[in-house]
């Protein structure tokens, strides 16, 4: 965990600590919140772990899932959140929960807890993850980083280099390899970590093999009681780095592909990666004009009567794997950190 981590948990023991999580509510938490999910299963001890933010625990999903009960929270769907945001009664406070990529452990280990807790979730699949022609380039990054001792790059704006004979070292490269391609055309960063990938034997279509669901088994998971499928694109870029062809044709077809595949009307989106980089305002009218009924973003924030406005564009909390405690749980559930974080602001769409 980096100083800024280390910073974030300080906060939310402070915030527990004095009660402020329970005092914000009034102001800070809203009518609900929808929560990120990505990889759930158990821990495996790793010195180099820079995706680890993405994944929790099974018995923190559970201690989770037990704290919203215990608060007398109510567990809902996606379509339910959305209706509760179109209706002007006041009930409960909802939280919903949301896994995006399409993960294998997603089945494997979150999906018993969720059935024990009689929790409704939402998977957000990506065709190309099914199809095994898609990208997981942030785990191929990490991949090639582990394997290499030595990072050497061509890139457009200048040569990359850094020793990765450490786990130290290793962290550090990539933190400053995945922002330097972060920054610049997706196209650039695709090539870099391929070039990276094969230096280091990496198999791509192997790591998708290995890590997400195949479409038997979503076909299967399509018609589960409490389970909703929703759109991810279909190769997951970040679509505000593409033309708007591109990105219309991604959340369209995205949407026309697991409808014919499931046979069942697709209702929700979620933008790929999600940050204001990766979607903004002309993302949210596409999606609102391919007809779904809500999108959501990476965009931190709980959900205010005022998001009914904005269906397109809604805010989620990520349960980050760097931080799977009670203190950081009920400081998310307060609202408080990203109502300090938006000055007030509850509304965070342009």
């Amino acid at each position: 965990m980096n100083g800024r981590h280390r910073a974030i948990a300080a906060a939310f023991r402070m915030m527990v600590a004095v009660g402020a999580d329970r005092w914000g509510r009034g102001f800070a938490q809203g009518r609900g919140v929808i929560l990120t999910l990505h990889h759930v299963r158990p821990a495996v001890p790793h010195g180099f772990t820079p995706n680890a933010l993405l994944e929790i625990t099974p018995e923190f999903l559970d201690a989770t899932l037990g704290l919203v009960r215990a608060e007398g929270y109510e567990l809902v769907s996606l379509d339910e959140a959305v209706a509760r945001l179109q209706s002007p009664k006041q009930g409960r406070f909802f939280v919903a929960l949301t896994f995006d990529d399409g993960y294998r452990d997603n089945v494997e280990h979150a999906w018993p807890v969720l059935a024990r807790h009689g929790a409704p979730w939402t998977l957000f699949v990506t065709p190309g993850f099914a199809d095994r022609t898609a990208r997981l380039w942030w785990l191929e990054l990490e991949e090639a980083i582990r394997a290499l001792p030595r990072l050497d790059l061509a890139l457009p704006e200048g040569r990359f280099t850094a020793r990765t004979e450490t786990d130290a070292e290793k962290n550090r490269a990539f933190a400053k390899l995945y922002w330097r391609l972060r920054k610049g055309p997706e196209a650039i960063l695709l090539s870099a970590i391929s070039d990276l990938a094969g230096q280091a034997g990496i198999d791509a279509a192997a790591l998708l093999e290995r890590e997400c669901l195949p479409w038997e088994t979503l076909r299967a998971l399509s018609g589960a009681p409490g389970v909703t499928i929703g759109a991810h694109t279909l190769t997951h870029p970040m679509l505000a780095k593409h033309d708007a062809e591109t990105a219309h044709r991604e959340i369209v077809a995205s949407k026309a592909r697991l409808e014919a595949e499931f046979g069942l009307p697709i209702r929700h989106f979620a933008y790929p990666v999600g940050d204001p980089g990766s979607a903004g305002l002309r993302e949210f009218g596409l999606a609102k004009e391919a007809g779904f009924a809500s999108a959501v973003t990476t965009r931190p924030g709980h959900l205010f009567p005022e998001h009914v406005n904005h269906l397109h564009a809604l805010p989620r909390v990520s349960l980050n794997g760097l931080h799977q405690n009670e203190a950081a749980l009920r400081a998310l559930l307060s609202g408080l950190p990203f109502w300090l974080r938006n000055r007030g602001r509850r509304l965070a769409i342009g």
